[in-house]
């Protein structure tokens, strides 16, 4: 087990030399690849979100397609469609052609610049790791994992992802603006020569057996009631739910938001190196857990309360 762990801890360094600082963002990436979730990262153009993808398809040697949503994009670009062909004969017949979403590492860039419709076509590969087309149900390669990014909603040209397509993200991710020595050494690596390339330090089958290995670090039953509690208490018509919920709350999290947080934080504790999990892995893989499976009231609105700022007050409200 000290070797995975050592693994792991050499694919973040070697991920450290294309990405500047962002080392939160990298974590929570490397959360949701190592237990099969699908990440959703948020933040304005130009802060790295695609080179980090880049850089992880080179250090974890997985296939990589890209897919840049934009209004005009059908759901047949993004999966595939059966196309006419003729054989030597003459003769017509139909074959599939396979679509972008079939790679390892998916990056569905800007992807809440496509329409509902299209951002629809996403559902049943980021949960079934499946696709299908006519009457037939093609499988993805495996490891397959989306790493979607998507501008704030505020800006223009954006549409709001469905709900159940949110809940199929396990973490959402906010990508920060570089801080000032940050920014100096993003200039040095891409302005000036730099030595050093990211290199590979392991492949799929090396992710699908850490999986395997993450799946059997144990949690206690109280911590594992705790994580339990946090999901509960987001549902206002509950018993346990803290006045918070009932004043700011219009729906609460599913039950893959709590499935989220107890993979995400038996990851946490592997890569802390512990097999056992914590009530501080809970709180730490909370937040991005929680933040975009819940839907502010008018009234949290107009108090100024936000996501996070209502996920911090809850984890204040419930005692571990």
């Amino acid at each position: 087990m000290k070797d995975v762990i050592q693994r792991i801890r050499q694919v973040e360094d070697e991920i450290a030399k294309g990405i500047i600082g962002q080392k939160e963002i990298i974590r929570q990436v490397l959360l949701g690849i190592f237990t099969g979730g699908n990440i959703l990262l948020e933040g304005v153009p130009g802060l790295g979100k695609t080179q980090l993808v880049k850089t992880l398809s080179k250090v974890l040697d997985l296939s990589f397609s890209r897919i840049q949503f934009t209004p005009d994009l059908m759901p047949a670009d993004v999966v595939g469609t059966n196309m006419f062909m003729e054989d030597n004969h003459g003769k017509g017949y139909f074959q599939y052609q396979q679509g972008p979403i079939f790679a390892h590492l998916v990056l569905a860039d800007e992807i809440n610049r496509a329409t509902p419709k299209t951002q629809s076509a996403m559902l049943e590969a980021m949960q079934e790791m499946t696709v299908t087309v006519g009457n037939t149900t093609y499988e993805l390669p495996k490891p397959f994992i989306v790493l979607a990014t998507q501008n704030p909603i505020e800006m223009e040209g954006t549409y709001p992802l469905p709900e159940a397509q949110m809940d199929r993200f396990m973490f959402k991710t906010l990508v920060k603006f570089p801080t000032l020595d940050e920014l100096s050494e993003i200039m040095d690596l891409t302005v000036e020569e730099h030595g050093s390339e990211p290199q590979k330090i392991m492949d799929g089958e090396d992710i699908l057996q850490i999986r395997t290995y993450i799946r059997q670090v144990p949690v206690a039953k109280y911590v594992k009631e705790y994580a339990l509690k946090l999901v509960v208490a987001t549902h206002g018509n509950m018993a346990e739910a803290p006045d918070m919920t009932k004043k700011y709350l219009k729906y609460g999290a599913g039950p893959r938001a709590a499935q989220s947080i107890l993979k995400a934080a038996k990851a946490n504790a592997l890569l802390e190196g512990r097999y056992n999990v914590s009530f501080d892995d809970i709180k730490y893989v909370a937040l991005p857990c929680l933040r975009h499976r819940l839907l502010l009231n008018f009234e949290a609105l107009a108090d100024g309360i936000d996501a996070d700022g209502f996920i911090a007050q809850l984890l204040q409200a419930i005692k571990a």
